[in-house]
């Protein structure tokens, strides 16, 4: 009988197997070319004729602060904008009473919009909810824990494929604690009935864990003199707790969970340095305490770094870059995930463009099953700072062990099945003795 190994020791093992494991994935990545399943097609989650105009449907949950959570549900019918909730099943000793919207988009309008904050919750507990006292549908979420190990799936152009869903069932296999979307949700592209699609297709996961998001291109959604207002759709459906970060917009947002600070910021709203956005990114950063926050962690949609041959040049990334890296990098960020680009790419830590030790890893994750297609065209040769680069659908892991180590992984989705195909341990900036801000 062997004896238990010590936290410490166990955790030397799982970074060296990660490395190894690492090392191997980069040589087969480079030698042995993926050879991808076909496309498949896109999918839709209509209503189910089984429910009335006023049970909850697309119903997902947010955070808000350090112990409420959002919940956000949508009926067709008007009905009381309340939550009821409680750690059993069924047993709902607490409630709390939200708000009810709801928008129109051209010819189209919405259902009833309905919003609760619930809470104070205790962290890493399972609650029981249901929405508007419809008794025929009872959920479940589960809190984040309040310190480490913590783990957050991320993911980013999800829409509605045949791709997605399997993406979704690999997500809903990893015991992960919390959701990140940097953008691209539905891919409903002005056609408003797709928005209430996805809301249904991501039900099933984002009723139980929180789910965290920012907007990309496909969001936006403005038609010059039909309608010119961009993002109605996205800042309705999916609201997330900006008025707690100080921000005065849906767009951008940070939030604290387990000792890692995260920000979500806007692609496709102004970045430049007189812009609202940069001014609150700049108040945001500086009220950061890494001795509680040792890691910060940025999603944005168009992404800074990408060797790929898609969305080259466009000012969404190179005027963000130029605006923004050199506030994150005096931040020491540690990472920086993007979508935007359909495919996978892991770069080294980097500023200015060149490998710095003291930069952000950035991470294109764009790769969720969106009905475009994949990515599948890169510069060659390969440029230095790139460590990793895939066309292939797939998702992440990040699962932050403590204050100073955490390990990300990239599971493909290969034919139904998650393989996991990078993987590294990371170090946090604010540990690292030649990086003190």
């Amino acid at each position: 009988m062997h004896a238990p190994m010590g936290p410490r020791l166990a955790l030397l093992v799982l970074m060296a197997a990660a490395f190894v494991g690492a090392c191997f994935n980069h040589v087969v990545a480079r030698m042995s070319p993926y050879h991808r399943p076909k496309s498949r097609a896109a999918m839709s989650v209509w209503d189910s004729n089984n429910e009335s105009s006023a049970s909850p449907q697309q119903v997902h949950v947010s955070l808000v602060g350090q112990d409420k959570m959002r919940i956000s549900w949508i009926t067709q019918d008007s009905v009381p904008p309340t939550v009821e909730y409680g750690k059993s099943p069924g047993v709902y000793q607490n409630s709390s009473t939200g708000t009810t919207s709801s928008y129109k988009y051209t010819l189209y309008t919405s259902g009833k919009i309905h919003e609760a904050v619930i809470g104070p919750l205790e962290t890493n507990t399972v609650y029981y909810y249901r929405c508007s006292s419809d008794s025929s549908r009872e959920f479940s979420l589960k809190t984040p824990p309040a310190q480490f190990p913590i783990k957050f799936a991320i993911v980013g152009d999800l829409g509605q494929t045949e791709w997605t869903k399997t993406t979704l069932q690999h997500i809903g296999q990893s015991n992960y604690d919390v959701m990140l979307l940097p953008g691209d949700l539905s891919y409903a592209d002005f056609y408003q009935p797709r928005w209430d699609s996805f809301g249904r297709l991501v039900e099933p996961l984002a009723s139980q864990r929180p789910w965290m998001v920012t907007q990309g291109n496909h969001d936006v959604e403005k038609i010059p003199i039909i309608h010119p207002h961009s993002f109605t759709s996205y800042n309705a459906r999916w609201r997330m707790p900006y008025e707690e970060s100080g921000s005065d917009s849906n767009l951008y947002y940070s939030f604290n969970v387990a000792g890692v600070h995260i920000i979500m910021l806007g692609s496709y709203t102004d970045f430049d340095p007189s812009s609202a956005q940069y001014k609150w990114l700049q108040a945001d950063l500086g009220k950061v305490d890494r001795t509680r926050s040792p890691w910060v962690v940025v999603l944005l949609h168009a992404p800074w770094y990408s060797s790929n041959t898609a969305h080259q040049g466009e000012k969404e990334s190179v005027g963000m870059k130029a605006s923004m890296e050199g506030l994150l990098y005096q931040a020491r960020v540690d990472m920086i995930f993007t979508g935007h680009v359909h495919a996978y790419e892991r770069f080294t830590r980097v500023y200015n463009e060149k490998a710095d030790d003291c930069g952000p890893v950035h991470i294109t994750i764009g790769d969720g099953g969106n009905r475009e297609g994949l990515a599948k065209s890169y510069m060659d040769p390969t440029p230095q700072i790139s460590v990793f680069r895939e066309a292939s659908f797939g998702h992440g892991q990040l699962e932050v062990v403590n204050a100073t180590h955490a390990l990300w992984t990239w599971h493909r989705n290969d034919n139904d099945e998650a393989v996991e195909a990078d993987s590294t341990w990371l170090t946090s900036l604010s540990s690292n003795p030649g990086c003190k801000v």
